[in-house]
């Protein structure tokens, strides 16, 4: 059974890095997003960050075993998956309008 959940995580976090990309390079958003994210380049770079975060946390972490010696290491994997998320969230807002037009 171990092996089931770790070949889905691994899929899960894949799946999410590659929507991430695809927002970074061609600025696509899943359906269900598109509505409410402006800015789909942040939005992929939050998503490879928290895919990143998450894997780093689940294999060094929890399915590796009871180990303290690498709990920093999955506590620094659940920060990178907080300031994903982050970034996500500030993407779902429009950019100052008041900027100043670069030349």
């Amino acid at each position: 059974m171990h092996l089931y959940l770790v070949a889905f995580a691994a899929l899960a976090m894949t799946g999410a890095a590659l929507m991430g990309i695809a927002g970074i390079v061609t600025g696509w958003v899943p359906p269900w997003l598109r509505p409410r994210v402006f800015r789909p380049k942040l939005w992929g770079y939050g998503s490879v960050v928290g895919a990143v975060g998450m894997s780093l946390y689940l294999f060094i972490g929890p399915f590796r075993g009871p180990d303290l010696g690498m709990a920093p290491f999955a506590m620094t994997g659940m920060a990178l998956f907080i300031a994903g998320l982050v970034l996500q969230i500030a993407s779902r807002s429009p950019g100052r309008a008041d900027a100043p037009e670069r030349r």
